[in-house]
């Protein structure tokens, strides 16, 4: 069996130790387990809550059985069969042979208690060992032992069936982040952690979207969670494994905003009022929010009472497709190609709104103008860079072994840093400004660049770093000379 990948972290060393070996108490230990990783049972061993050879069992009394499994030295779970796995809910599911389960919660130790409160007091004793928060770090619920204590009384709040709502911007702020992107991976171990998720999904929707923090569904365990809709759906394939960010459905606008509607008992004078009144070109026919009977649409009118211009309602309504919040963006363009809109339905499939073709148009245009913008501030630094400096002088500064940067050309944003970072190269460009300042924005707007060229997030870019690059732009215009 392939080895599990999570080890305890050696403080002294700054790697991970042999599985069997117990971790270094302290600070690092107890960021390493807090922050940004989902625990797993190899974590339980080593912490010393659990012991090699340990007998787990998996009671299932509605149907009278009774499996048994035993912890390796490597934090796996043996079954009696001999087959090993690192996922308490996949050994469960083996034991079984069908189905879904919350192995945290199904597999017990001799007194009872399930591996899920286990997970707990590890964690708790993590979050104690961090030592106490400052001030600041309370108020902003960035640090990893603060941010614990929150997630242990959000999740005692779900499992009383109060959940909190939040925006999903709050909810990132918990983690000191504005967008989404590489965050997400950390945010969504945490919550697993803690048995929750986030519904809908939080990097489903939009930024101002309320979202509620749950309990887990029956079937999803901790290490295969993903916060949001997925994991109402169906379980990730691997343990921890990360997910690509890219645009959903539900990050439009209008997805998940509300939508006019008619019940098919309405007229079709009522229906042409309504759609002249808002200025839509279609609209959804519903029996109930669940219960989607189509739409109308201007072309529908025109070419039904061009043949009956008595027609009535159910003459002119015509097919129209839902697809859910979380859908892939991307895979719809060919549906919205041919019918010009889609209903959309939330995390309950409930119709929720719509998206058209003008919507879809608008994200990626947003996205096009963040990459033109990116582009021309590429471009302006390399022409400024290679009109004042003989490529020696540069690739001394950046590829002093000559392998990688052997024109203009193969400049990377960093390159250019190191470039203006050098006071005699800096001196050499005749500047009057503040070469600390000018490399602090600089060294922003890299990794702005780089969220929005790795496609990082599917967010749009905050006005904020979206004047932060125009700006940098009409600095190197007046600076740097050209059009």
């Amino acid at each position: 069996m392939p080895d599990s990948g999570l080890q305890p972290w050696n403080e002294s060393k700054g790697v991970m130790t042999d599985s069997a070996a117990r971790p270094y108490e302290g600070p690092s230990r107890a960021r390493y387990l807090l922050d940004g990783r989902r625990v797993g049972v190899a974590d339980l061993l080593s912490g010393g809550l659990l012991k090699e050879g340990e007998q787990l069992k998996f009671v299932r009394r509605l149907v009278g059985e009774t499996h048994h499994a035993t912890v390796t030295s490597k934090g796996w779970i043996r079954l009696d069969d001999g087959d090993e796995f690192r996922s308490p809910s996949a050994a469960a599911a083996a034991a079984v042979g069908s189905g879904s389960f919350d192995g945290w919660n199904a597999w017990t130790v001799n007194d009872g208690r399930p591996l899920a409160a286990l997970r707990q007091q590890l964690l708790d004793q993590a979050a104690e060992e961090a030592g106490t928060d400052t001030v600041e770090e309370r108020q902003t619920s960035l640090a990893p032992s603060a941010r614990h204590a929150r997630l242990k009384t959000v999740r005692e709040q779900a499992e009383k069936g109060e959940p909190q709502s939040l925006s999903v911007q709050e909810l990132l702020g918990w983690w000191g982040a504005t967008g989404r992107g590489p965050v997400n991976d950390q945010i969504e171990a945490e919550l697993a952690n803690h048995s929750l998720v986030t519904a809908p999904g939080f990097d489903k929707v939009p930024l101002d979207s309320t979202i509620e923090l749950v309990k887990a569904p029956d079937g999803f365990s901790g290490e295969e969670l993903v916060a949001g809709a997925q994991a109402f759906t169906a379980p990730t394939a691997n343990e921890g494994e990360s997910h690509e960010t890219g645009l959903t459905v539900g990050t439009l606008p209008s997805a998940l905003g509300g939508v006019t509607s008619v019940k098919p008992t309405a007229t079709l004078e009522e229906v042409i009022t309504l759609m002249t009144l808002h200025d839509f070109s279609q609209l959804p026919v519903l029996a109930g929010p669940h219960h989607l009977r189509g739409a109308v649409t201007w072309k529908s009118i025109a070419r039904t009472r061009h043949v009956d211009p008595n027609a009535s309602l159910s003459q002119v309504i015509v097919d129209a497709r839902d697809v859910r919040y979380d859908h892939d963006l991307i895979d719809i363009l060919p549906l919205l190609a041919e019918l010009d809109f889609v209903l959309v339905k939330d995390q309950h499939n409930a119709i929720a709104g719509i998206v058209t073709a003008a919507d879809v148009a608008q994200a990626y245009g947003d996205l096009a103008s963040h990459f033109l913008l990116i582009g021309e501030m590429d471009r302006r630094l390399r022409q400024i860079i290679a009109e004042t400096f003989a490529l020696p002088e540069v690739t001394a500064l950046c590829d002093p072994t000559g392998e990688r940067v052997t024109s203009f050309g193969d400049m990377t944003v960093g390159d250019y840093l190191r470039v203006f970072e050098n006071p005699e190269r800096w001196n050499q460009l005749g500047w009057r400004l503040d070469r600390k300042v000018f490399i602090g924005r600089l060294e922003e707007i890299r990794r702005i660049r780089n969220n929005v060229m790795h496609f990082n997030s599917s967010d749009p870019l905050p006005r904020a770093d979206v004047d932060k690059i125009r700006n940098l732009n009409k600095l190197l215009r007046e600076y740097g000379g050209g059009s």
